[in-house]
């Protein structure tokens, strides 16, 4: 059940998210807004941890289940230049998706990339989120997947079996499952090596 008083504080934080947007004045200043697609995702250093507030906050209330730190060391074998994780590794949560272990510099020392085995369940959201700085590729291994993006999300793709999909750096998406009956899996590969550490989410009612 979601906290009243967590829930107050989001609410606070979401207030200050926006008066601080708008007090951004000054020439030099990356205001904390998505840009169009010429022009990549800026946020300052304050506006982030604001931000990233807020999502520590959702996900301490129920609103986003997150259990992505809990990485597995043990299931990495280290071949003196070639590392492996047999079978994916164990399963591991973060915003309606199920992920396998996958590779990231928080196992195996990855300094660029990081990918995983991603699992949509039947019926499945990914909440709405932004990239901040990396790009992702997914390729559908199964089921079929609808992502609604775009400022206000107003914008629908389709995708099944056998496609490749590239979202850019500062694109705010939404993921569904299409099926109520058959579970979305994805693989999953980042130009970013710390996997969800730079992920932030997005309201799609938020003024443009």
């Amino acid at each position: 059940m979601t906290n009243p008083s967590a829930e107050t504080a989001i609410h606070l934080l979401s207030r200050a998210f926006s008066a601080f947007d708008e007090s951004v004045q000054s020439p030099g200043a990356m205001r904390p807004r998505l840009l169009n697609e010429k022009e990549p995702l800026a946020l300052d250093v304050a506006t982030l941890s604001l931000i990233r507030g807020v999502s520590e906050l959702r996900i301490s209330c129920g609103v986003m289940k997150n259990d992505k730190d809990k990485v597995q060391l043990s299931a990495v074998e280290d071949h003196n230049g070639i590392l492996t994780i047999r079978g994916g590794g164990p399963r591991r949560d973060w915003n309606g998706i199920h992920y396998k272990q996958g590779m990231s510099a928080k196992n195996v020392g990855t300094t660029k990339l990081s990918a995983n085995i991603a699992t949509i369940p039947p019926g499945g959201v990914a909440a709405a989120h932004i990239h901040v700085g990396f790009e992702l590729i997914l390729y559908i291994i199964e089921g079929k997947v609808r992502h609604e993006f775009g400022p206000g999300l107003k914008q629908v793709l389709e995708n099944e079996v056998g496609d490749f999909i590239y979202i850019k750096p500062g694109v705010p998406h939404e993921v569904f499952n299409m099926s109520d009956t058959e579970p979305v899996v994805a693989f999953v590969a980042r130009s970013s090596a710390a996997e969800w550490d730079d992920i932030i989410p997005y309201d799609r009612n938020q003024p443009a």
